[in-house]
């Protein structure tokens, strides 16, 4: 069975939403870190936002390791609006997010992702069908926007790897506990 690995940067307090404003820089150990999380992933599930946002950003860049990544992967965006702008390898989900999630996950392939999609990193925690959580954690507090766990149920997890990088970032990996 496939894994669904959510990846969020967050601050301090939790906040996932808008994530440049605290984090100003990025260094080799967050390079490292996003490679180990997308180097087994061969899908992702996006929000309707965070794929229009993409969708005319990403298409053309060159910032690796996540450029070639993301033009390149398998895109199911949770809306049932025409995905307008185009973008390769993009497809529309079909029905509720969370029932799409577990028949994907049953299917054959590699890890799949959940980048800055704060509802359906949500949705999909709720609905039981999330296995790991790998957070980058700002070392300062973003005070206003949305926090990525905030309205969720009562949820375990095991930490399975936690480091610090250089610039004082958390590069931690939890195992949601079932």
């Amino acid at each position: 069975m496939r894994k669904i690995v959510v990846y969020e940067l967050v601050s301090l307090d939790g906040v996932a939403e808008a994530p440049d404003t605290f984090i100003p820089d990025w260094d080799a150990e967050m390079d490292a870190n996003l490679g180990a999380v997308i180097g087994p992933q061969d899908a992702v599930i996006l929000g309707r936002r965070s794929y229009d946002d993409w969708a005319r950003y990403w298409p053309g860049k060159d910032i690796q390791p996540f450029s070639d990544f993301i033009n390149g992967v398998t895109k199911h965006v949770a809306t049932s609006a025409p995905l307008d702008p185009e973008w390769a390898g993009a497809s529309a989900i079909d029905g509720d997010v969370v029932e799409f999630a577990r028949r994907l996950k049953e299917g054959e392939g590699g890890d799949i992702g959940v980048h800055a999609s704060i509802s359906v990193a949500r949705a999909l925690l709720a609905g039981g069908v999330v296995d790991e959580l790998r957070l980058v954690i700002a070392p300062g507090i973003a005070e206003g926007g949305r926090r990525l766990l905030e309205g969720l149920p009562a949820l375990r997890f095991e930490t399975i790897g936690c480091t610090v990088s250089s610039t004082g970032y958390l590069l931690v990996g939890y195992r949601v506990l079932r």
